[in-house]
């Protein structure tokens, strides 16, 4: 069945990354359902908006439930909803560690295994998670344990996803980004961002989005933990 026909559910959807994966995606001839919790309605007849809470598993029933009524089918799901949280471990608050572990893990979980189901009866499909660099190479100035506790967690659940599914169609990845160049970083940080990358700058959203849709397009790599961070991964420098 041809890209036209295919459907993709991309979380975190309203701005950043996932705002562009929407786009790009819709530019490769896929429909989308689109979550986030504040997301409003699309003009496109092939976009689906549903706002809510991706944490809440009736966030993940309505997000199934919508795209298979209105577009029959779910080929990819790509788990861009997340939080990064950076304190001092000591100064992690309990609010923290809930909101952390809801959003980055029970968002995943839930929509994941919706997505999963569906998919097994279709007889394939595919899952990417946006996780982060850090995980592999922590980085002394950035404390960021919630992050290594929960997008670690999304890294070995890409892994043993893939291998459970292999034979079934389903295909699991994931990207680890750097720092990359969002709303969320103030520009006047931007420099002093550039420099934690051996590249010597921060990524764009273009860099994140491109290697998705690599992996999308990629059908023989499966358990991938594709880094897009600027030689982060590679070691210190």
């Amino acid at each position: 069945m041809s890209n036209e026909s295919k459907v993709a559910v991309i979380t975190g959807a309203s701005q950043g990354i996932g705002a562009a994966l929407v786009k790009a995606y819709r530019a490769a001839g896929y429909r989308v359902v689109a979550n986030s919790r504040s997301i409003g309605p699309s003009n496109d007849p092939n976009i689906i908006n549903i706002a809510g809470d991706i944490a809440k598993p009736g966030t993940a029933d309505l997000i199934m439930r919508e795209g298979v009524n209105h577009f029959g089918r779910i080929d990819t799901l790509v788990n861009n909803a997340g939080i990064f949280t950076a304190k001092p471990f000591t100064q992690f608050s309990l609010e923290d560690w809930e909101s952390n572990l809801a959003t980055n893990l029970a968002g995943f979980f839930h929509i994941s295994q919706r997505a999963i189901e569906r998919m097994e009866k279709a007889g394939g499909g595919h899952v990417v998670q946006i996780t982060t660099s850090i995980v592999d190479q922590p980085i002394n100035g950035v404390p960021s344990v919630l992050a290594s506790v929960t997008k670690g967690g999304l890294n070995a659940a890409t892994k043993s996803l893939a291998i459970e599914y292999a034979s079934r169609n389903i295909r699991v990845n994931a990207v680890a980004p750097g720092i990359i160049k969002t709303p969320m970083h103030a520009p006047e940080t931007h420099a002093m961002l550039a420099g934690l990358h051996p590249l010597g700058r921060m990524g764009e959203i273009s860099d994140i989005v491109n290697a998705v849709l690599f992996l999308e397009q990629s059908s023989f790599i499966t358990g991938e933990i594709l880094h897009v961070d600027g030689g982060q991964a590679a070691g210190h420098w």
